[in-house]
């Protein structure tokens, strides 16, 4: 299998500079009840304020050992429950023991190798009528999306706009329900299980 490409842990100073209220983005997108996996979940930057949101159980899903430990401790110093599960999310609904009302996936649709394919394996983690909740950069020049005074983002090759996020998601079996504008540089398309 290929890696996905450009999906790499950035560094806090200026993830947290672009996201300086990760609940409330969750919260614009609908994350707000049932149970859920961050799907890609690196260090858990939007697992552990989802788990201050839902009321059902919460699942981080990476490949990396590392920041699936750091994400353990600091969801262990917030005082909440959150299963950490090691895998390749292309195998996603393999790794899970239930299915998920929500499946969220932050920052890594553009690096994607078969964007389709990871969509119909994510389907089948959902429940019926389950959410599929996509954030991404705006595909725009990284000269026009500068965090802390410096380009930030994808490649621009990598980078998808709202329609082509779309178009690789609806054909594995969903309905797209929303897409919220999350200044400054991304969006998030919210979808359902069809």
């Amino acid at each position: 299998m290929d890696e996905f490409r450009n999906t790499a842990k950035p560094d806090d100073d200026w993830w947290r500079a672009l996201w300086p209220d990760p609940r409330g983005t969750l919260r614009a997108l609908g994350v707000t009840d049932g149970s859920l996996l961050d799907c890609c979940c690196g260090d858990g930057f939007f697992t552990i304020p989802a788990a201050a949101l839902v009321d059902g159980p919460v699942y981080a899903l990476d490949l990396d050992p590392e920041l699936l430990d750091d994400l353990d401790r600091r969801a262990a110093a917030a005082d909440r429950r959150v299963e950490t599960i090691r895998g390749d999310a292309r195998a996603v609904d393999d790794l899970l023991a239930e299915r998920v009302g929500t499946v969220l996936l932050a920052n890594t649709l553009h690096g994607v190798p078969e964007p389709t394919e990871l969509a119909r394996r994510i389907r089948a983690a959902l429940r019926d009528r389950g959410r599929f909740v996509v954030v991404n950069w705006h595909d725009r020049p990284a000269t026009e999306t500068t965090v802390l005074g410096e380009p930030r983002g994808p490649p621009e090759a990598l980078r998808m706009s709202p329609d082509e996020t779309v178009a690789a998601v609806e054909p594995a079996g969903f309905e797209t329900v929303e897409t919220v504008e999350l200044e400054p540089y991304h969006y998030g398309v919210v979808f359902e299980r069809a």
